[in-house]
């Protein structure tokens, strides 16, 4: 019995290494950009550790030309698809909407819109640092099955009848729960840090990105978030960035 590994297709091979997103691959596949083993590899085909992969530079060149934006997403945007009357929050990315003070000096093309999706989503009535990108790698490090990408948020909550200071009569046992110990949808959630930043906020940071998962954590300990704004991820920050602008993610930066 051989212990090689079974062979897998292409296209996952490529987004393992690194090199683009499943779909990327299959687009650079169709166009003759891709070989094995010295040849031009077909679609659907798959391959072996020992296989050798080779894109052409007409891909690299193509992926290199992909950009990434920061938005600092007002409430009563979507995050992805418009739905139930409120538009996406893509519609706000726009020559008029770019920051002044981007620190990247690249300019607004319209083919930056074309394949621009979100990498990870932000609640409709929260605000704060939204991804959007055309690079199927960027999204597959934010939101890939994998990533344990790191995001900082500040919640304002409420406790009870207490509008202000809930911090003053917030039982600390509640607290360490929120950092460990509650499950959503059945499935235990990974370890958090969770700290007061003043009388009336808290700082989450998160590695995983449940549906609403801020506000259903505060409502099983009894708080009511009454404000949501996500700061950071990974090692970009929303900085000085405006409600409702917008910045390049710049060359030299990573998430």
């Amino acid at each position: 019995m051989s212990d090689s590994p079974e062979p897998i297709r292409l296209n996952k091979r490529m987004a393992e290494l690194g090199l683009c997103s499943r779909r990327e691959a299959d687009d650079w596949i169709a166009q003759g950009w891709v070989k094995i083993n010295g040849r031009v590899a077909e679609m659907g085909v798959k391959v072996g550790p020992a296989d050798h992969i080779e894109v052409d530079r007409k891909a690299q060149t193509h992926q290199q030309q992909q950009v990434t934006i920061l938005l600092h997403k007002p409430i009563g945007y979507v995050s992805g698809q418009a739905e139930d009357g409120h538009e996406p929050a893509v519609v706000l990315i726009n020559p008029r909407t770019h920051w002044r003070e981007d620190p990247s000096r690249m300019r607004f093309s319209p083919p930056h819109l074309r394949g621009l999706a979100p990498a990870g989503r932000l609640d409709i009535d929260s605000v704060g640092l939204l991804v959007l990108t055309q690079d199927g790698r960027v999204a597959r490090q934010l939101i890939g099955e994998a990533s344990g990408m790191e995001k900082e948020y500040l919640v304002r909550v409420s406790y009870g009848e207490v509008a202000q200071n809930p911090q003053a009569t917030f039982p600390r046992e509640q607290l360490q729960r929120l950092r460990h110990g509650l499950s959503l949808d059945g499935q235990p959630l990974k370890p958090a840090l969770v700290d007061w930043q003043n009388p009336e906020q808290l700082r989450f940071v998160l590695t995983e990105g449940k549906k609403r998962q801020i506000r259903r954590m505060c409502e099983l300990v009894g708080l009511k978030v009454v404000g949501l704004k996500r700061i950071r991820i990974g090692r970009v920050v929303l900085g000085h960035l405006p409600v409702g602008q917008w910045r390049y993610l710049g060359p030299q930066e990573r998430f």
